[in-house]
């Protein structure tokens, strides 16, 4: 009795000692905050979690998402035998020693291991090569936890033998029930310390974890626990000292509001006006305040291909393998893919030519009588069709000098129209004197 007295003395210590993101963690799905796509309610993994049926996994996401949270759930609420290995001071010899128990246990007592590792990508070749053939048996049931993209970090054939689930940033109301449950649990939370927190304090804080729920209660618990109560008893907790809390400064910036507009339109007009400075500098207030950095590359390729264009056809490929390079990375290495599209991007001739093409077309279409498609144009390649003299005249451009020939694409009451002006910005300037110098040789031809 007093052996058993002493141990939960001390697991309320440790627990007492633990900091409030660990405490708060989530003991059941009922608790869990978001990641519905993966454990709401009827989800496949729900499902096999509750069943008690689960195959080996990879839990992918940002920092702070819920992977060692949904681990632990798992170990809540499975039969098997559950194990947890950290990847930074683990080795190949804690992996032997953790199989061959997982043996015995189903060897002896028909009892599977559920192996939790955690960080999962920090495990080298070698180590994750000593996991696989006991992967591929069912000796462990493995549960690998990695904020990097397992595609590039684990082991192709661990990977063929694991589902990938990938966990989101937790959106913003999710934060916001977390953290105000955090502040009224007198239990494991901070209900206890009476703490009133301005609702911009409160926003700040949620704004700049970016979704990582740790980051959020860490810097809500050093908030509180820095801030001496008032005369009330009440801890106030303003602006200011959730910015010191959190280590970084409210810029005036909301993602639905005026400045999320305006400060993308100076972003872009930046690019356009091709000014490197300014458009770095509004791209990092964007990154600072939290933006999406899945808009800003949106953005991105939208003036690749309206503002730069065809004076610099690379430009296009530069923002698309930013976004790419992102999707891959993640943040916070991918916003420098981000940022060297945005100076490439503001450096490299203008054009908008091909937009403004494109909408004079439309415009002609949207104007014009729909005449068909002019007769040696016409697909008479199938179906007996060249009988009716359809595609009949079509000049073939790859049996004439230069490939080209002079013929006409429009149809007839369209025919003469201009719809593309070229620019004389960067590669479009040779581009369009060869167009020209075609042209006019083939007026002079007609005439």
């Amino acid at each position: 009795m007093l052996l058993d007295l002493f141990a939960s003395a001390n697991d309320k210590a440790k627990q007492d000692a633990a900091p409030l993101a660990v405490r708060m963690r989530p003991k059941d799905f009922a608790e869990f905050e978001a990641q519905h796509h993966i454990v709401g309610e009827g989800s496949l993994l729900r499902r096999a979690i509750e069943a008690d049926r689960l195959q080996s996994m990879i839990l992918y996401g940002p920092p702070g998402t819920g992977k060692t949270t949904l681990a632990e759930i798992v170990a809540q609420q499975t039969k098997a035998r559950f194990v947890s290995l950290n990847a930074v001071m683990a080795g190949v010899k804690d992996i032997k020693a953790v199989v061959t128990e997982a043996e015995n246990e189903l060897t002896y007592y028909g009892r599977k291991t559920i192996l939790f590792i955690d960080e999962i990508h920090r495990f080298n070749k070698a180590q994750q090569d000593a996991l696989l053939p006991f992967v591929e048996k069912g000796v462990v049931i493995l549960i690998g936890a990695t904020t990097e993209n397992p595609m590039f970090t684990v082991n192709k054939a661990l990977l063929s033998r694991s589902r990938i689930f990938q966990l989101h940033p937790l959106p913003q109301d999710a934060m916001k029930r977390l953290l105000h449950r955090a502040l009224t649990d007198t239990d494991k939370g901070l209900g206890q310390y009476r703490a009133q927190v301005d609702p911009q304090a409160l926003e700040h804080i949620i704004q700049v974890a970016g979704g990582d729920a740790r980051s959020a209660l860490n810097a809500l618990e050093l908030a509180v626990l820095t801030t001496a109560p008032g005369g009330d008893g009440n801890r106030h907790i303003t602006l200011e000292i959730a910015e010191q809390a959190i280590q970084r400064r409210r810029v005036n910036y909301t993602k639905d509001g005026d400045e999320h507009y305006d400060v993308i339109s100076a972003f872009i007009k930046s690019i356009r006006g091709s000014d490197p400075q300014a458009a770095i500098y509004w791209l990092a207030r964007m990154l600072y305040a939290g933006e999406d950095p899945e808009y800003i590359g949106r953005r991105l390729l939208i003036s690749a291909a309206e503002d730069i264009g065809l004076a610099d056809p690379a430009a296009l490929g530069v923002a698309v393998s930013a976004v790419q390079a992102f999707e891959r990375l993640g943040m916070p290495e991918g916003r420098i893919p981000l940022a060297q599209a945005t100076i490439y991007l503001a450096l490299a001739p203008k054009s908008n030519s091909a937009y403004l093409a494109l909408d004079a077309a439309l415009q002609a279409v949207e104007q014009g009588t729909d005449d068909g498609v002019p007769n040696h144009l016409r697909d008479g390649s199938s179906g007996g069709m060249e009988r009716l003299g359809l595609g009949r005249g079509y000049l073939y451009p790859h049996d004439y000098p230069n490939h080209w020939v002079d013929q006409e694409y429009l149809p007839e009451g369209l025919q003469g129209q201009c719809f593309y002006h070229p620019s004389t910005q960067g590669e479009e300037k040779k581009l369009a004197q060869v167009w020209q110098e075609r042209r006019s040789g083939g007026e002079r031809s007609r005439s």
